[in-house]
């Protein structure tokens, strides 16, 4: 096989396998030429390999410094070997780490509208997978070499940095993103992503973790769209799973990802044919099997289970229930 065709983890372990055969070759031949015990003959061997020039254990006979002198030249040869493969592997490593880096760069830079993931602790990873399924562009931004490794193995799209810090944000192109989703765990960490979010982005919609009801008014001073809380929407879920455990099976099949039943929110365009109808001129639940379950209007009020007279102006935002297919069919006839 030419050299040419190895690669640098091939060559590495070649020459550890080379080492290995000239030690266990020079012990064995230096106990048989010269007489040595395996420890004295092991001794030599390592000595002649390394080139320390510690002394003979005896003197050679004129076989054992021929077979000495045929050690030393494949022992440079092996060790320049062994050093080559060495360098080129480090070097080759560095080199696809920064060019993987500037690939991402590039396409960081390249994405908008796109929602960036504050941390990639155990929320965040759920937000990832939520994200996946319903295949929105996202970017993580995330500090913890773990945490990084795992990114970079499922070839996800993130900056190296703490959230917190303008750099970060700037990489991760928070000027161009639409959402930004904290998952950090520090309640004053979440405020201050808040602030400096908001104050880089005035448009975007910022969401963001809070383990306790008193974090939620802080975070929404310091710019929060809408706040979460795992332990206390865990908590409900558990009492509403006890109470009324069919409607969280419903609701676990509208917002499970792979559930053929799902809800979907969109904003009704300024052109659009449904504007000034009602929703049953609008014929959404006859033609597309869809149905409105909640109106936002444009000025802010939200309107749960809406009369079939209630009329759909541009600019509302409907949510709608229905099968994957019904919900995508009418999206695009919508937009």
């Amino acid at each position: 096989m030419h050299e040419e065709g190895l690669t640098p983890t091939r060559k590495l372990i070649i020459s550890l396998l080379i080492i290995i055969t000239l030690l266990v070759g020079g012990t064995i031949g230096l106990s048989i030429l010269e007489g040595l015990h395996v420890i004295d003959a092991l001794y030599m061997t390592i000595i002649t390999i390394s080139t320390v020039g510690f002394g003979e254990v005896k003197t050679l006979s004129s076989s054992g410094r021929v077979f000495i002198m045929i050690l030393i030249v494949f022992s440079v040869a092996t060790v320049a070997l062994s050093a080559s493969a060495l360098g080129q592997f480090i070097l080759e490593g560095q080199l696809r780490k920064i060019m993987g880096r500037r690939k991402m760069q590039t396409k960081i830079k390249k994405i908008s509208k796109h929602c960036i993931i504050a941390g990639f602790g155990r929320v965040g990873r759920q937000v990832v997978e939520v994200f996946l399924q319903r295949k929105v562009p996202f970017v993580v931004i995330e500090k913890d070499n773990a945490a990084l490794n795992q990114l970079d193995a499922e070839g996800h799209l993130y900056v190296e940095g703490t959230a917190t810090e303008d750099d970060a944000l700037l990489s991760a192109g928070v000027e161009r993103a639409k959402v930004l989703v904290s998952t950090l765990p520090e309640e004053s960490d979440n405020v201050y992503l808040a602030l400096t979010a908001r104050h880089m982005n005035s448009k975007l919609h910022i969401i963001c973790r809070a383990d306790n009801p008193s974090g939620e008014t802080k975070l929404k001073r310091a710019g929060a769209n809408y706040v979460v809380s795992p332990h206390i929407l865990g908590g409900l879920r558990m009492a509403m799973a006890s109470l009324r455990p069919h409607v969280v099976d419903f609701m676990q099949m509208t917002t499970a990802g792979g559930s053929e039943i799902g809800i979907e929110e969109i904003e009704v365009p300024e052109n659009s044919n449904l504007k000034h109808k009602s929703l049953i001129e609008s014929k959404i639940k006859s033609e597309f099997g869809v149905t409105v379950i909640g109106i936002k209007k444009k000025s802010g009020d939200m309107k749960i289970n809406p009369p079939p007279d209630e009329v759909v102006e541009g600019g509302d935002i409907l949510l709608l229930v229905g099968t994957s297919d019904q919900l995508e069919n009418f999206t695009s006839r919508l937009s």
